[in-house]
C-alpha cells in the first residue's frame, strides 16, 4: 500500500463515522456546532497519531497476552498529556470539551486503529494512517456539527446568517442521530460512485 493511500483510506474507503461507524459517543454529544466537531476531531487525532506510532514500536516487545492493556496505558498517557496542554494553552476549549476528552481513552477508533493497524506495522506507516483516519474523523465530526449549527441556530463557526432561533431539535440529541443517519446515507450514496 502507497503511503497517500494510507492517509486517503480514512477520508473514504475507511472513514470512521460514516463507513465503519466508530467513535459514535463523541460524534454524537460534541457536535452541537461545528467548532465543537473541529476541535474535537483535532484532540482524537493528535491522541491518534502519537499513540499509533509509540503502539508501533512497542508491539514487537509487548507479549501477545498483555497488548490490549499496553495499547491502553499508552493511548492514556497521551490523553493526559493533551488535557494538560489543553488546560494550560487552550483553556476555553477544554471547558467545552473537558467532560469528553477522558473518553478519547475507550475511543474505539484509537483502540481500533492501534489493534488493526499500529500493531502490526512500522511507526512511518503508523503514523500516516493516525493523520488519515484522523483527517477523516475530523471532517466527519466538522461536517455533522456544520449541518447541526446552521439547522439548529442559523449559523456556522459561531457566525450567525439565518434570522430566528433555528430548530432546537437539532442542537439536541435527537438531531444529532437524524443528522448523522442522513450524512451516513449521503456520504455511503456518493462513495459507491
Amino acid at each position: 500500500m502507497s503511503k497517500f493511500s494510507l492517509i486517503t483510506k480514512g477520508l473514504i474507503k475507511e472513514n470512521p463515522t460514516f463507513v465503519l461507524v466508530l467513535g459514535m459517543c463523541p460524534t454524537l454529544a460534541t457536535t452541537t456546532s461545528a467548532m465543537n466537531g473541529l476541535e474535537m476531531g483535532l484532540a482524537t487525532m493528535f491522541v491518534l497519531i502519537l499513540s499509533n506510532i509509540v503502539i508501533s514500536l512497542l508491539a514487537p516487545v509487548v507479549p501477545d497476552k498483555v497488548h490490549i492493556p499496553v495499547y491502553i496505558v499508552v493511548i492514556a498517557t497521551f490523553v493526559t498529556l493533551l488535557q494538560l496542554l489543553m488546560q494550560a494553552y487552550v483553556p476555553d476549549v477544554y471547558a467545552t470539551l473537558g467532560l469528553f476528552i477522558p473518553l478519547i481513552v475507550v475511543n474505539c477508533i484509537i483502540l481500533g486503529r492501534a489493534e488493526a493497524f499500529a500493531g502490526k506495522n512500522g511507526p512511518l506507516d503508523s503514523a500516516l494512517d493516525g493523520i488519515g483516519i484522523g483527517i477523516g474523523f475530523t471532517l466527519s465530526l466538522t461536517v455533522i456539527g456544520i449541518v447541526r449549527e446552521i439547522l439548529g441556530s442559523g449559523s456556522v463557526f459561531g457566525w450567525k446568517f439565518l434570522a430566528g432561533d433555528g430548530i432546537l431539535a437539532f442542537v439536541m440529541a435527537p438531531g444529532a442521530f437524524l443528522v448523522l443517519g442522513y450524512l451516513m446515507v449521503l456520504f455511503n450514496k456518493l462513495a459507491k460512485k
